[in-house]
């Protein structure tokens, strides 16, 4: 099972902990608390994945031979700021199967945390093909505590998104005003809601601004309005109009902004997984962007869980491929339609029955709407 952790670094301990997001582990540097007689004398690393990479969902099953590089080395010593993903590439044609190859050390507490120095082998077991790790003596300093910690910690680059029909958002309990006569209002600031007749004193809602009516591009249906996170609210008053404070805010609020309840939050704590292989789709909105988002930023995808899409799972982008003139061939008017490509890595974080929230992890070029989303 794959999580991503958060670690904290603390610079004079020499213990290091780093933020992991699914595929992109990072390698950390640590000091050792002692000299080895075998070590070299710059400080050691610690490859701190503690994400393992996932085994393939819905993909055949090829021998482990024909998962190989035909290039693999026999060997392979760890070296600084290596991560799983990067070893993984070097072994295998497809990293997706790192997990189904790897075969655990006795003597390794933790299989997704290796070091600089060791070694990784490819050994036959059984007449299979497997990757082995040898440890190098040394002192390493370790956190206690290693349990996998929730996305959540990747709070930073997420968000809470809504999306729902209009007839929910029309009947939702909105601002209608402040105490004093400002237009936006922020943290800490009280504010009166109609439409709660039902609101007791302590009862907390998130606030919400309508932001578009999504549609299918091939189809037209319409999938649901996107909504854009403003912030936390708690009542403090019932009544007709309620009486709320701001207790957070993403951004200023304003007269109109719509308070949801806390029903249907998802539980951020998810296998990374890839989705159905007949899954694709593409980017119909971009959040808080106006026309390309690239890595740490969200976008919606017009697939959700009807379509067998589920949180965790991680696509490929693609670029469309444009049109160009072709004024070598002789023709008249020859317009040659340029292939796709591959730009980048998305992860959904949050499904709807219709539509997905992506998160960007990857990306060598601006994503925009209309980008294609595959099965990586």
């Amino acid at each position: 099972m794959v999580y991503a952790r958060a670690a904290a670094l603390m610079r004079q301990t020499g213990i290091i902990f780093l933020l992991t997001a699914g595929l992109a582990a990072c390698a950390t540097v640590t000091e050792p608390v002692a000299p080895e007689a075998t070590a070299p004398s710059a400080p050691r690393a610690s490859v701190m994945d503690p994400t393992p990479l996932p085994a393939p969902a819905h993909a055949p099953d090829p021998a482990p031979e024909t998962r190989f590089r035909a290039s693999a080395p026999t060997q392979y010593v760890v070296k600084e700021g290596d991560t799983l993903w990067d070893i993984a590439n070097v072994f295998l044609r497809d990293p997706w199967y790192w997990s189904e190859i790897w075969l655990l050390n006795p003597q390794v507490r933790n299989p997704h945390r290796i070091y600089p120095g060791d070694v990784l082998t490819i050994q036959f077991v059984e007449d299979r093909p497997r990757v082995t790790v040898d440890l190098v003596p040394r002192i390493r300093i370790e956190a206690l505590d290693d349990d996998p910690f929730p996305i959540s910690a990747l709070q930073t680059f997420m968000f809470r998104p809504r999306v729902l029909d209009a007839e929910t958002l029309d009947a939702a309990p909105y601002v209608v005003a402040a105490r004093d006569e400002r237009v936006i209002f922020g943290p800490g600031d009280q504010v009166y809601v109609r439409n709660a007749p039902d609101a007791e004193r302590y009862d907390l809602y998130h606030l919400v601004r309508r932001d578009r009516v999504l549609r299918d591009p091939e189809t037209g249906e319409n999938l649901g309005i996107a909504t854009i996170p403003v912030g936390e609210v708690e009542i403090i008053r019932g009544g007709e109009p309620a009486t709320a404070v701001i207790r957070s805010g993403q951004r200023e609020s304003i007269r109109g902004d719509r308070l949801i309840g806390f029903d249907d939050d998802p539980d951020l704590l998810f296998d990374i997984s890839r989705p159905p292989p007949d899954a694709e789709g593409q980017v119909i909105l971009l959040f808080d962007a106006i026309s390309q988002i690239g890595t740490y930023q969200a976008a919606v995808i017009n697939l959700g869980r009807r379509d067998g899409v589920r949180n965790g799972q991680v696509f490929a982008a693609w670029e469309a491929g444009r049109t160009t003139r072709d004024p070598i061939s002789g023709r008249a008017n020859d317009v040659v339609q340029l292939p796709e490509e591959e730009i980048g890595t998305m992860m959904v974080f949050r499904a709807f029955d219709k539509v997905a929230y992506a998160l960007v992890i990857k990306s060598t070029r601006p994503i925009r709407e209309g980008f294609k989303v595959r099965h990586p």
